[in-house]
């Protein structure tokens, strides 16, 4: 159990990796009934470690979007408690029109995905989940995945996996969206918060300044791209070969981040596809 506070407990889920760094936090929120935030993955240790640190009785279970390392643990805990799961909805909501098209064309992403997720409860932009000594306002806050939400308790948000400190999250069409992946830091820091709570790794301390910087990473790489096919045109595997420096296992994640900005350009006018969008299809500049 690390990071305890008043208020706020947080419980390291065993599940470290390139992509998820040290692995899952579980947040639990208030002494009197308590909101677990991301149960984290379905490992029995850490659902006993979440049910023995809950100073209270456990009342919600809190999913910000449906990937296993989030979600897979919602239901045993459910049932463990009595407590209702809460979340946007399954692993494909929230997904926006384009991204929908995609699916509809046959293009998967699903690394990761949580198809077996359904929340009780549906949350939706806006709503206000309740406890006994606390209160949280859901954000919609679609990019890493459609059905993305993140956490507003008072001037801090539990941030999913939209903001990190230690990395840019990946965003893989059709679950992710880079546009909508933007918007949605534009929202956080709308919201004014002084610190955010991401689901891996450290708080953010300086939250303007760590989404400017995301959004400045992203408006790098899209001119990375850019800059690419003004060679001729590419695909998103060729050009992530070209533009990535990392180990060849996280290669695939890379091509799907790069297959993100080529639709997001595409459907700025910026880039044309030669053919139907897909994984493989090859962009020209225009």
């Amino acid at each position: 159990m690390d990071g305890q506070t008043k208020d706020l407990l947080r419980i390291l889920a065993p599940n470290p990796s390139p992509l998820t760094g040290p692995g899952t936090t579980t947040f639990l929120l208030g002494q009197e009934e308590t909101a677990v935030i991301d149960p984290g993955p379905d490992d029995a240790g850490h659902l006993a470690a979440i049910r023995q640190a809950a100073r209270g009785r456990i009342s919600h279970i809190i999913v910000t979007h449906a990937h296993l390392d989030h979600s897979a643990g919602a239901r045993r805990l459910s049932d463990m408690t009595g407590a209702p799961v809460l979340a946007f909805g399954d692993a494909l909501s929230g997904r926006s029109p384009l991204m929908k098209r995609l699916s509809d064309h046959g293009v998967g992403g699903g690394e990761g995905l949580d198809l077996t997720f359904t929340p009780d409860i549906r949350l939706r932009d806006a709503d206000v989940i309740r406890g006994a000594d606390w209160s949280l306002t859901a954000l919609h806050t679609p990019g890493h995945s459609g059905g993305h939400l993140s956490l507003q308790w008072g001037d801090q948000v539990f941030c999913g996996d939209l903001v990190m400190g230690w990395s840019s999250t990946i965003i893989s069409p059709p679950d992710g969206d880079l546009a909508d992946y933007l918007r949605s830091l534009d929202r956080l820091a709308q919201t004014g918060a002084r610190r955010l709570l991401p689901a891996h790794g450290a708080p953010i301390e300086d939250p303007l300044a760590r989404l400017s910087e995301l959004a400045a990473h992203r408006r790098q790489r899209s001119a990375q791209i850019l800059a690419v096919l003004r060679d001729g045109p590419s695909n998103a595997a060729t050009i992530a070969a070209r533009i990535y420096d990392v180990a060849p296992h996280l290669m695939p994640a890379a091509t799907r981040n790069v297959l993100a900005h080529l639709l997001a350009l595409a459907d700025l006018g910026a880039i044309a596809p030669l053919g139907l969008l897909g994984p493989e299809t090859s962009f020209a500049s225009l």
